[in-house]
C-alpha cells in the first residue's frame, strides 16, 4: 500500500471542508469569525463571499492580511489532537464585479454553495480572494508541515492524479 503524501492529505482536507475560521485584525486585536469558503483549482487561493456590513469585511478593508483555519470536524470519536488542520496565512483581495475573474470565482463559489446564489444579487455582499502565502498543516499528532505555493499546487496535482 502506498503512503499518501502530506500535500495530498492537505488537498483532501481543503476540498472536503466548507467552513473555515477567518482571522482578521480588529483595531489591532485578533478577531475570528466563521466563513464558508471555496478553493481555487490550484489550492493556492480561497474564495469567500461576505457582507460589507460584517465586521470581518470592514477589518479586511483596513488590513488585508488574514488567517484561515480549516479543520477536520471533531466527531468525538478520537483525540482532537489527531485531527487534520491547516492554518493558512495570506492576503484578502476584493474582486470587483466588473473584474475579468469575477464570474469564474463566483461560479467556483456557487458550485460549492448553490443555495447562496441570492446573496450575489444583494448589494452589500462582496467576493474576496484570499491568496495563500504559507500554511501550517497538521496531518495528525506530530505530523506537522510548513507549506508554500509549490506545495499547494503539488497537492492539487496529486489530487487530480488520484481521481483520474
Amino acid at each position: 500500500m502506498s503512503q499518501t503524501s502530506p500535500q495530498l492529505e492537505y488537498a483532501h482536507l481543503i476540498t472536503s471542508q466548507r467552513i473555515a475560521s477567518l482571522g482578521t485584525l480588529h483595531d489591532g486585536n485578533p478577531a475570528v469569525s466563521m466563513v464558508p469558503f471555496s478553493e481555487t483549482p490550484d489550492l493556492a487561493s480561497f474564495i469567500i463571499h461576505i457582507s460589507g456590513l460584517a465586521q470581518h469585511t470592514q477589518d479586511i478593508s483596513h488590513t488585508p492580511r488574514v488567517g484561515l483555519m480549516i479543520a477536520e470536524p471533531d466527531t468525538g470519536a478520537r483525540d482532537p489532537q489527531t485531527l487534520m488542520r491547516a492554518s493558512i496565512l495570506g492576503n484578502a483581495v476584493k474582486i470587483p464585479r466588473n473584474s475579468g475573474s469575477y464570474k469564474e470565482l463566483a461560479d467556483l463559489y456557487l458550485k460549492k454553495f448553490p443555495d447562496s446564489a441570492t446573496t450575489f444579487s444583494l448589494g452589500d455582499f462582496e467576493l474576496y480572494l484570499i491568496e495563500a502565502k504559507t500554511a501550517r498543516f497538521v496531518a495528525g499528532f506530530g505530523k506537522i508541515f510548513n507549506f508554500g505555493p509549490v506545495d499547494f499546487r503539488e497537492g492539487a496535482a496529486s489530487r487530480a492524479r488520484s481521481q483520474a
